[in-house]
């Protein structure tokens, strides 16, 4: 056997990983640590315990900066509360942009292959958010930049794509409202890039809190997504707690149970306290009298809802 062959042996038990995760899962409940944090640090993990004793079984954890934590610490740390990182999420800045400056796609790729490391080190499946482009970039270009920008990040995801697929991860794609990006909105959009990507680890995230804004009717997009979504954020209408708001939950179950979805819905909220954080998602008031009723009332809804 070449070198060649063993390439292609070691890709395909790569890839059996990730059907085997699809496959093995059920439904799991996690949160995203921004709500307490940023940027998460190896002094961080001290929020396991009480993630864990809320009722959590994963961790969404951003990498602001790959320098900030080790992950083989933080897997340790994981292990030691009970815990999984369900999801290493992507923090897409004007730096790591796949549809940037030649210098800007280079850094992005760069950041995503780490990313996907971090996940192989944090035995986390995924590596989602809205990774083909800076989160915040929302100008109106005319349609022939658009379509440039969009075979630029085709090419560019199918990098990252191979190399995930590779290490045995995924990529979940997310859509973002209008006032985070002008790229990929809906999740017509995002279909239309997992289908031009054509890689089997390319996977769409859909987060209730964006639907809301863009789709006409969430539980027809989810619906639309089928066996593509393999990544859901859970957040109310106004970004606070899943359930004390106007969207319709019961419809996102049965949605979701027609799928037959077996991925991690995750809690994505953000506070006032995390000044760098509120700031980029424009959030400049307190959404909820309690922080941690995010957590706590939205974990008792979404079990009971889901």
């Amino acid at each position: 056997m070449g070198p060649s062959d063993r390439q292609l042996v070691n890709a395909t038990k790569s890839f059996d990983m990730v059907r085997g995760w699809t496959r093995l899962c059920t439904m799991r409940f996690g949160i995203n640590t921004f709500l307490f944090t940023s940027p998460f640090t190896n002094q961080s993990t001290k929020l396991f315990r009480q993630i864990k004793a809320w009722g959590f079984e994963t961790v969404e954890l951003p990498v602001e900066d790959p320098s900030n934590f080790d992950p083989a610490h933080v897997k340790r740390e994981l292990d030691k509360a009970g815990l999984v990182c369900g999801s290493v999420c992507a923090c897409t800045s004007a730096d790591r942009d796949l549809r940037g400056t030649a210098r800007q796609q280079k850094i992005g790729i760069a950041y995503l292959k780490t990313l996907v490391d971090f996940a192989v080190a944090l035995d986390s499946p995924s590596i989602i958010g809205p990774v083909y482009s800076a989160t915040g970039r929302a100008d109106a270009v005319p349609p022939a930049l658009y379509r440039q920008q969009w075979k630029t990040v085709v090419k560019n995801l199918k990098t990252v794509a191979k190399y995930a697929k590779e290490k045995g991860r995924q990529i979940c794609l997310e859509p973002l409202n209008r006032f985070e990006t002008d790229f990929i909105n809906t999740c017509d959009q995002a279909l239309k890039m997992i289908k031009a990507v054509n890689s089997p680890t390319l996977k769409l995230h859909l987060d209730t809190f964006h639907m809301n804004i863009e789709e006409k009717n969430q539980a027809a997009a989810i619906r639309k997504a089928g066996k593509h979504l393999a990544h859901i954020h859970a957040c109310g209408s106004d970004r606070g707690t899943p359930g004390g708001d106007h969207i319709d939950w019961p419809g996102i179950a049965r949605a979701l149970k027609d799928i037959n979805y077996q991925g991690d819905v995750v809690i994505e909220s953000f506070t006032t306290n995390i000044e760098v954080i509120a700031r980029a998602a424009a959030i400049w008031r307190k959404i909820e009298p309690n922080t941690n009723d995010i957590a706590v009332k939205g974990l008792a809804f979404l079990k009971k809802t889901l």
